[in-house]
């Protein structure tokens, strides 16, 4: 039977699997290769993420149920945390609470990661066995939280990593 899934989903959601198994493998991953990864699934997800559509279905409001239950968030953004060690904090200029503040506002490498993560994680859960249907109002439910919360995430961790990156090669 056909997929009635464009391409880009396709990848879409294989690039989704492949950033949930490293952040569930990073505590068995060097912390160079980790970084490198992210650094290359990153902007694949983000590119991909904003070229998702759904030919066939009208424009709906979709929702994802949570799957991620909050002890296996808890221990995948442990262990990142461990894995970028003091290297974890970064500070974040672009939080709407600056605006407001003389005082930076401090981010997490390993939370932003693992939020994305749940985002993904919720997807994937959503979609496994799930029909044509089913999976194209995921990808309308995670296109849409994309726009308006994991992409900006997205693109401050993004910074944070290639920051560590180019400080390790100096």
């Amino acid at each position: 039977m056909e997929s009635a899934l464009n391409t880009n989903s396709i990848a879409f959601i294989g690039l989704c699997n492949e950033y949930c198994m490293a952040v569930e493998n990073a505590r068995e991953t060097e912390r160079a290769d980790f970084i490198e990864n992210m650094l290359r699934l990153l902007p694949r997800l983000y590119i991909s993420a904003t070229d998702l559509r759904v030919d066939t279905l009208d424009e709906t409001d979709a929702y994802i149920d949570s799957a991620l239950d909050e002890d296996y968030y808890d221990s995948v953004r442990r262990g990142m945390e461990e894995l970028m060690g003091a290297d974890d904090v970064y500070l974040e200029v672009f939080e709407e609470e600056m605006k407001y503040s003389d005082t930076p506002v401090a981010a997490s490498v390993s939370e932003s990661l693992a939020d994305i993560f749940q985002a993904l994680y919720n997807f994937i859960n959503t979609i496994r066995d799930a029909t044509d249907e089913t999976v194209q109002v995921a990808i309308i439910g995670i296109r849409d939280d994309f726009r308006t919360y994991w992409s900006a995430t997205l693109c401050n961790v993004l910074r944070a990593l290639n920051r560590i990156r180019m400080n390790e090669n100096d």
